[in-house]
């Protein structure tokens, strides 16, 4: 299954193939329209990720990490000079082993799905539900292949 979240609709979708099991309003970051490129830019990121850590109770309950920052981000800061050669091979290794990748660089992390509402975009940059959405996603997590964020 892919669970594609496109960011100007405040939508999430959960596929099954062509199928949708499901649809929910989320919340995202407080700077919802850029692409996160930053710690502390507020942004939503965009791009291909996939589920690499899964808490029955974080700081706004159930939470979905997001193997944010890609590999096409760290490539992108890489070539910019926001990270050295180091950061840009633990990105490629976390990937290359499909764990969660380094979130203490210059371009941020901890980037999950999770509960807490969505009256508003007010997260860092996370994706947030509300419980009863959070309800019907986090049973199915193991069989989500593919978190798409769009803008």
């Amino acid at each position: 299954m892919e669970l594609v979240v496109e960011k100007s609709k405040r939508k999430m979708t959960l596929l099954d193939g062509d199928v949708s099991v499901f649809s929910c309003t989320v919340a995202l970051g407080r700077n919802p329209v850029d692409k996160k490129r930053a710690e502390g830019d507020g942004c939503t990121p965009e791009g291909r990720f996939y589920i690499c850590l899964v808490k029955e109770q974080g700081k706004y309950g159930r939470s979905l990490g997001l193997s944010y920052p890609a590999r096409e981000d760290a490539e992108l800061a890489f070539a910019e000079g926001r990270i050295d050669q180091g950061a840009l091979r633990a990105v490629h290794a976390a990937w290359d082993e499909h764990r969660r990748p380094p979130w203490g660089t210059a371009l941020g992390g901890e980037i999950y799905i999770h509960e807490g509402g969505t009256a508003s975009d007010w997260t860092q940059g996370c994706i947030a539900l509300e419980s009863g959405d959070m309800n019907r996603l986090f049973p199915l997590r193991d069989e989500i292949a593919a978190v798409i964020i769009r803008p």
